[in-house]
């Protein structure tokens, strides 16, 4: 009886711990306006990933000599959405979606 109140103890440490993990990642969102304004045309998607962290999402093409991503970071109501064509920046778009 004893194990099974220890081992519901420490699960709900780790419970606690995990949440509280998430909140101060949702809390600590790199998607604001100033980090948007950042980005410049020209950037690569390193420089890029060093300013808004790991995209949420990622797709590519290639055609020819020419090869194209698009990258979203999401977060809350917050998207950043990045053009790349040949590892480059040339177009990006902030919105926010009204919640209410």
């Amino acid at each position: 009886m004893k194990n099974t109140q220890s081992a519901k103890f420490k699960l709900g440490i780790v419970a606690v711990l995990v949440v509280c993990t998430l909140c101060l990642v949702a809390c600590g969102s790199r998607l604001s306006q100033v980090d948007f304004e950042k980005i410049q045309t020209g950037m690569t998607m390193a420089q890029v990933t060093a300013i808004l962290g790991e995209p949420t999402e990622s797709s590519s093409v290639d055609v020819a000599v020419f090869s194209g991503t698009v990258s979203k970071w999401q977060a809350g109501d917050v998207t950043i959405t990045v053009q790349f064509v040949n590892g480059k920046v040339v177009a990006k778009q902030l919105s926010k979606s009204d919640q209410r």
